[in-house]
């Protein structure tokens, strides 16, 4: 019987990645779809029934590239240690420049609140302006989303001990308080009184609160495989890198909540 360990076929642990069709086509689903969504802004003719075909396109190529990604680790076995190590660092410095990109939100918040131009009234908010009550909706959603966090550390840490049953339950208590927030979130920029178009004000809070419910979004989608994966059987209590990954970006999207709220909501206000 021939003995089928990686050594026998390599001399280092790593995986040399198999030509694949998905990079290139997700760059080109990408283009269409920020081409298109700019040209919708503009009410170019036909750009709405673009914009939908780029955002399908991106997502069939990214599952199908993300199930090649599962079959590679799953099945085949080409995430070694030294693998998920890299793949650790990949995800930490991700992390690292999206935290850059939100200081850059918070630096030009804090330029414009900390000495408002005489434009704006030399005060903050502008004039005429109605801020969104901190302890309302806002504090409502930072609960939920603390709670996620809590629930999302008791999936991971039962996924540790070799717990399914209790993954599946923090797992799926995750996503439903990732949803309820998203679901708040639409409410309360249904409600507010000013849009992004009013001033440095509008443009601050929506472009900051955006994209970090965009973030959640991504976050949710992102525990949603994880869950899916620990109900096929993928994960185990040593093996478990993509939920590991995902739990991660979802403190970090906690913990961007918290700023939000202590220096848009509560300070800004």
């Amino acid at each position: 019987m021939t003995n089928l360990v990686r050594s026998n076929f390599q001399a280092h642990p790593f995986h040399l990645v198999s030509p694949s069709p998905w990079p290139i086509l997700t760059c080109v689903s990408l283009f269409i779809l920020t081409t298109s969504g700019v040209s919708t802004m503009h009410s170019f003719y036909f750009s709405n029934n673009i914009f939908f075909l780029g955002l399908i396109t991106v997502i069939y190529s990214m599952c199908l590239w993300f199930r090649d990604i599962i079959s590679e680790a799953t099945y085949i076995g080409n995430h070694t240690l030294a693998v998920q190590r890299g793949i650790n660092m990949g995800v930490m410095l991700f992390i690292v420049s999206e935290a850059l990109f939100f200081l850059c939100i918070f630096w030009t918040f804090f330029h414009a609140s900390l000495s408002p131009p005489v434009e704006m009234g030399a005060e903050w908010p502008p004039k005429g302006i109605e801020s969104i009550n901190p302890f309302e909706l806002p504090l409502l959603n930072s609960i939920l989303l603390l709670a996620s966090g809590f629930t999302v550390t008791y999936a991971h840490h039962s996924v540790i001990q070799g717990n399914r049953k209790a993954a599946l339950y923090g797992s799926i208590l995750t996503i439903l308080l990732a949803v309820a927030f998203t679901a708040f979130q639409g409410v309360e920029y249904t409600v507010s009184s000013f849009t992004i178009s009013d001033s440095t004000f509008g443009s601050c809070f929506y472009f900051g609160t955006g994209f970090h419910g965009l973030h959640v979004i991504i976050g949710t989608a992102f525990i949603a495989v994880g869950l899916w994966r620990v109900l096929s059987y993928q994960l185990t209590e040593n093996h478990h890198l993509g939920l590991e990954s995902s739990i991660l970006y979802w403190h970090f999207v906690d913990i961007v909540w918290l700023f939000l709220f202590i220096s848009v909501y509560y300070w800004g206000s």
